[in-house]
């Protein structure tokens, strides 16, 4: 195999941070944290797949007890999101995910993973968030106030969501505290479901990967 080749192929500028990364920018080496970087990035898919969908189900549940079933298309629920003239628009959002769509299962389905997380903010604790955030997520540390509990939710799933787009995207992910964000990720899903975690965690591949890191 001619290693300069690979290198070529997969750009000499995206190579020069695993090079950077290993001593003495040794070619065989960089190769082998890239491939690592990109098994890593593949076997985190399932528990971010899996926390993604438990999360914006249970959020789904206490905006149907308060909204309705048909919340997506609820004028009360829809001025009640920000909207913003620059960044991320979670009303725009919620206008472009329902569009055609014939129900609200295929519209959480199409909302971005941004969208759910900004209704963990404030502006929603006396609408939502004191009535069922604890009945959505029943396994919430109860020692804890509404607004802390709900302000670690949304602190989980930014940096959650920083991984979750690095990897959307191809980019390194081998300088981040991957077994620390295993851990955020497996208590976000715990915090809705036991059984789910515990099932996750007996599918994953995760943890054995980052022992194995070259």
């Amino acid at each position: 195999m001619n290693e300069l080749q690979v290198v070529r192929a997969l750009s000499v500028p995206r190579m020069s941070t695993y090079q950077a990364s290993v001593s003495g920018a040794d070619l065989s080496s960089a190769l082998a944290l890239y491939g690592w970087n990109a098994q890593v990035s593949a076997a985190l898919l399932l528990p971010l797949h899996v926390c993604e969908v438990v999360l914006r189900n249970a959020i789904a549940d206490a905006l149907e007890a308060v909204y309705g079933a048909q919340w997506p298309w609820s004028p009360g629920f829809e001025q009640s999101l920000p909207n913003p003239v620059s960044g991320f628009n979670p009303r725009r959002e919620l206008q472009r995910s329902r569009d055609g769509q014939p129900a609200a299962g295929k519209v959480i389905a199409e909302l971005k993973f941004a969208f759910w997380q900004c209704l963990l903010t404030k502006r929603h604790d006396q609408r939502i968030w004191r009535a069922h955030l604890v009945r959505v997520l029943p396994n919430l540390d109860q020692s804890l106030t509404l607004a802390e509990q709900r302000k670690d939710l949304h602190d989980a799933l930014e940096s959650i969501r920083g991984l979750r787009n690095r990897i959307a995207h191809h980019e390194p992910i081998f300088m981040r505290q991957l077994a620390q964000e295993f851990i955020i990720i497996t208590g976000l899903i715990e915090k809705r479901c036991l059984h789910t975690a515990v099932w996750m965690q007996a599918h994953e591949q995760v943890r054995q990967l980052i022992g194995a890191r070259p």
